[in-house]
């Protein structure tokens, strides 16, 4: 058995292009999302982030900003430049580039920022509805990512065995939650779990975001299963690499994503999904307050 790798550029051109007819519609009614980008220092890795998103934001039709901050800079200034394009009625989503300057903390950050424009889905509001299941105003973007590449793929949910390796707030609980929404039985494991190989020999679908290069081999994943690598490692000798040892595991999956070129790009597309989402509820809620006349 050798795996089908899910294209993530693939999928994700083709999700862009059915979120950019949505972009047309808005732009015939005189709204153009726009997406604002705050970067605090100057992380190689994250200034790259940002330029791909800015790039697809143009693709798509969305006007976006990029607000730079020193890496000194305290917390108060970038507070102040959220609450600014809280109100500003051109933007319609805010994001925050992570990681920060160990001077700030993200949740202070990332609570400042309005509920309504929070496309990354990292406020406490977005992360609670997650948790209670409802309520939710923009799912997380790479867990977003994952699951929109699973149901493209047509890779059954409901009712199987999916293991997450990787605990963190940004990728592995969302994506656990939001998975168990769709009816999976989920486990979630990290890099300190004992025998973690037990665990993920008997996932249907193993999601690795645990940010350690070829930490998943061959042995441990079962055949046929359908494996998602969220990890990306910079190694010595400058190439990526995933979490997962592609070569190997593609022999004994069913379906896998390579690195890079998997889930990447699909982070990207669900943040502009979510920034067009934003822009369309606005635009409803305005024409609602707009008294009709006969």
């Amino acid at each position: 058995m050798t795996a089908k790798i899910i294209d993530g550029n693939a999928v994700a051109r083709q999700v862009r292009g059915e979120w950019k007819k949505r972009v047309d519609v808005l732009r015939a009614r005189g709204v153009i999302p726009g997406l604002a980008v705050i970067i605090i220092g100057n992380n190689p890795a994250s200034r790259i982030y940002v330029r791909n998103k800015v790039k697809a934001c143009g693709e798509v039709g969305l006007h976006s900003e990029t607000h730079e901050f020193a890496a000194d800079t305290g917390a108060q200034p970038v507070i102040a430049r959220i609450e600014e394009l809280n109100r500003d009625p051109r933007i319609h989503g805010i994001l925050v580039q992570l990681p920060l300057p160990p001077q700030l903390e993200s949740r202070q950050l990332l609570g400042a920022i309005s509920i309504d424009k929070d496309v990354d889905g990292f406020h406490l509001y977005n992360v609670g509805g997650l948790v209670v299941g409802e309520n939710i105003i923009f799912p997380p973007c790479t867990p977003y990512g994952v699951q929109c590449l699973l149901e493209y793929e047509n890779i059954q949910i409901e009712g199987q065995n999916v293991v997450v390796v990787g605990a963190s707030n940004i990728v592995g609980k969302p994506m656990a939650l939001m998975l168990m929404a769709k009816d999976a039985t989920v486990s979630i494991c990290h890099i300190k779990t004992r025998d973690l190989a037990q665990y993920t020999i008997l996932a249907d679908i193993l999601i690795v975001a645990a940010g350690c290069p070829n930490l998943i081999t061959a042995p441990m994943v079962k055949r046929g299963a359908a494996v998602i690598d969220v990890g990306i490692n910079r190694l010595p000798d400058g190439r990526l690499a995933g979490d997962v040892d592609f070569e190997r595991v593609k022999e004994k999956a069913a379906f896998i994503t390579p690195v890079p070129g998997g889930v990447g790009p699909m982070t990207v597309t669900m943040l502009i999904c979510n920034t067009v989402a934003a822009a369309e509820r606005n635009a409803n809620k305005c024409n609602e307050a707009v008294p009709v006349t006969a």
